[in-house]
């Protein structure tokens, strides 16, 4: 029994699984699943749609050049049986089945590094960007336009913000109670 892998995503098809094409030319396509027969029928790029191996690989987010990848490609040469040469064989696919796990763990280590930096810079930037919308005791002043003073708890208070806040709070207040006491004076 052979596993075969699916033509257009590169997935395992295990014995009696999947489908079968066949073309004129009898070539052989084997499909884990329909959405790829699919998928292959409408003559789509495997490289561009983002759940298949061929993008991952083409898009850097997999291994593609590695020594432990070689060995799973087919030999066509027959050799005579001998127990202990499949044992050693056995013993071996173990090791590089090992060997390409840990070197797939430093590859994914090294491509991920430095996300947490660039995210962490990017809501740094959204956030400076879009200080307006934060409720004003959140909001960070840059540190040479306005005084900072030291409050009696310890908290860093800007006197300027405060007035500011008051001063537009009054603003809005005041013209509505003016207009208020206008239009009851018109009205009498």
């Amino acid at each position: 029994m052979r596993i075969y892998s699916c033509h257009f995503c590169s997935a395992p098809v295990y014995p009696s699984k999947g489908i079968t094409f066949v073309r004129n030319d009898a070539k052989e396509f084997r499909f884990c699943r329909s959405k790829c027969h699919k998928n292959f029928k409408m003559k789509r790029n495997p490289r561009k749609l983002k759940w298949t191996k061929a993008f991952r690989k083409a898009a850097g987010k997999e291994m593609v050049v590695d020594t432990t990848l070689t060995f799973s490609a087919r030999r066509h040469i027959p050799t005579r049986y001998s127990r202990d040469l499949v044992a050693k064989t056995l013993n071996a696919m173990q090791r590089v089945e090992e060997i390409r796990r840990r070197r797939e763990r430093v590859f994914y280590r090294n491509r991920m590094s430095g996300n947490k930096e660039r995210q962490r810079a990017a809501d740094r930037k959204l956030v400076e960007e879009n200080q307006h919308l934060l409720p004003p005791s959140q909001r960070t002043i840059p540190s040479g336009l306005q005084k900072e003073t030291v409050d009696t708890d310890g908290m860093e208070v800007d006197e300027e913000m405060l007035s500011e806040e008051e001063e537009e709070k009054v603003a809005v207040k005041v013209p509505r109670k003016k207009q208020r006491t206008e239009q009851r004076m018109d009205v009498d």
